[in-house]
């Protein structure tokens, strides 16, 4: 399972579920936690983009949905792309909402590093206002799944990246994860990632655990036990390429990592065994 080729004829899924909430105005790092989030999901786009980027343009090996929950539930795609569930990568790539510039530090060419100003495309933006509908958000996001794999049923099978500080306001969200990781194409099951910005002062950054222990609340426990294995790709990658030293009951959950963890934690999630 999880072997299916990635091509534009037979692309790969993913959908990000975010909490928007007004908690997440709460500081993060240098930034609020929305803040971060944003930074993290358009950072993404950007690398994807150019990871489908081939001579003749942008090859739709993805389709990419982001899903923001709080004062509503719904696509939180910004300019022309608003309102879209799903869609195609070259089709994000041609879209950004705005460019803004951002400083970057860069190799001086002797042995140092610079600030230099770069062009940082935003295609979300941060919101934070409202309750956390989180069950409503993950039902929101099963219907949009399904229809997806009815039309690619062969295809790799999504994956879904639900990024929360909290607790749901409308009741309990196990039975909606697990209606999420239960929806399948011919190659495997949906693979769902939880990534929880923990406000618990006895939270401490874990990386993709294999149990439960250490966690610092039942919020936490939830999502840990709502997040899916890790395929044995995904290990691969965690350990040759991200250090992570991963064993094979890893989970697809994250506890307050930094923003780089956060992509890196995201980059595993879009990684096939191959492109074509």
């Amino acid at each position: 399972m999880y072997s299916a080729e990635i091509s534009r004829s037979d692309p790969s899924c993913f959908l990000f579920i975010i909490d928007q909430s007004g908690s997440m105005s709460d500081p993060f790092g240098a930034s609020s936690k929305a803040g971060s989030v944003s930074d993290a999901i358009n950072r993404l786009l950007q690398n994807l983009s150019i990871k489908c980027a081939k001579s003749e343009g942008i090859r739709d090996y993805y389709h990419v949905g982001v899903i923001g929950y709080g004062a509503s539930v719904g696509p939180a795609f910004g300019g022309v792309l608003a309102g879209k569930e799903l869609v195609p990568i070259s089709e994000i790539a041609d879209n950004p909402s705005r460019l803004e510039k951002r400083l970057k530090k860069v190799p001086d060419g002797a042995g140092g590093l610079v600030d230099q100003l770069v062009k940082f495309p935003v295609w979300f933006d941060p919101v934070a206002n409202g309750g956390t509908p989180m069950c409503q958000a993950l039902n929101t996001a099963h219907l949009i799944l399904s229809q997806w794999i009815s039309e690619y049923s062969h295809c790799f099978p999504p994956v879904v990246i639900h990024i929360t500080d909290g607790e749901s306001t409308d009741g309990d969200p196990t039975a909606a994860m697990e209606q999420i990781r239960l929806l399948a194409t011919d190659d495997g099951n949906v693979l769902l990632f939880n990534l929880h910005i923990s406000g618990s002062p006895n939270a401490v950054e874990l990386r993709f655990p294999e149990t439960s222990d250490g966690l610092p609340d039942q919020y936490s426990r939830m999502l840990y036990e709502g997040s899916s294995m890790l395929t044995p790709f995904m290990i691969k990658v965690a350990n040759q390429e991200h250090e992570l030293n991963l064993s094979d009951g890893a989970r697809g959950f994250v506890l307050n990592a930094d923003l780089t963890l956060v992509i890196q934690a995201l980059d595993i999630g879009t990684r096939p065994a191959n492109l074509r």
